[in-house]
């Protein structure tokens, strides 16, 4: 499987579940990439009349290009898709974990602004449990890319579905979206709810349980 391949990712009903990229994206090197957006991004700072002389506004292009590809976009590339641990499920568990609260950031691909919520993660253990960090791990891997909340959020749970192999899995996701917020509307107030059930979690007695647990105080 290519990269290209390996991150376009079509789920089982043929949707393309992935940010769509073009057939070269990875044919610059990051440095190579570090460059090339320092270059630009210069440019848009000097179309908005900055003055890139002054010691304060110098060095932005060289830091926003570095942080785009290091951090908050470097889920673009497959090559820093989290390991993940499994291990063997030794105390027959096979009730509902829950890992809820998970902090995620992530950036409107509309706007480029940032989405700013909360992930709640489930799934119902068969041979195999993973390393509670690692789930952590995958929601921030899928956030760092230009992203809707909707795809991110069937990206998330079909990810959790490959690693565990099968199909009870639960993703919600609660966010702010500065889009909404700091611009347009200016609607402060509102969130925006997303939700993928699959397996056992489409059955609503389980599907209530998890959301008790995800409001529970």
């Amino acid at each position: 499987m290519s990269l290209i391949q390996e991150i376009m990712n079509i789920n089982l009903n043929g949707h393309i579940i992935d940010t769509p990229l073009r057939d070269d994206a990875f044919d610059l090197t990051d440095n190579e990439k570090i460059e090339k957006i320092e270059y630009h991004f210069a440019q848009i700072m000097e179309a908005l009349g900055l003055d890139l002389e002054d010691d304060s506004l110098k060095g932005t292009p060289r830091r926003v290009a570095k942080m785009f590809v290091k951090e908050i976009f470097s889920g673009l590339n497959p090559k820093n898709k989290p390991h993940i641990s499994l291990f063997e499920n030794k105390y027959g568990y096979k009730k509902m974990l829950v890992e809820k609260d998970i902090t995620l950031y992530s950036n409107c691909e509309h706007h480029f602004v940032p989405i700013i919520g909360k992930a709640h993660i489930a799934y119902i253990p068969h041979k195999e449990v993973i390393g509670l960090s690692k789930i952590n791990r995958l929601v921030q891997y899928y956030a760092k890319r230009p992203q809707v909340q909707e795809r991110l959020t069937v990206q998330i749970a079909e990810g959790l579905k490959e690693i565990l192999g099968h199909q009870d899995v639960a993703v919600l996701i609660e966010a702010d979206h500065l889009c909404v917020a700091s611009r347009g509307i200016h609607d402060t107030n509102s969130k925006t709810v997303t939700a993928s059930y699959f397996g056992q979690f489409e059955n609503e007695s389980i599907k209530q349980e998890f959301l008790s647990h995800i409001y529970s105080k």
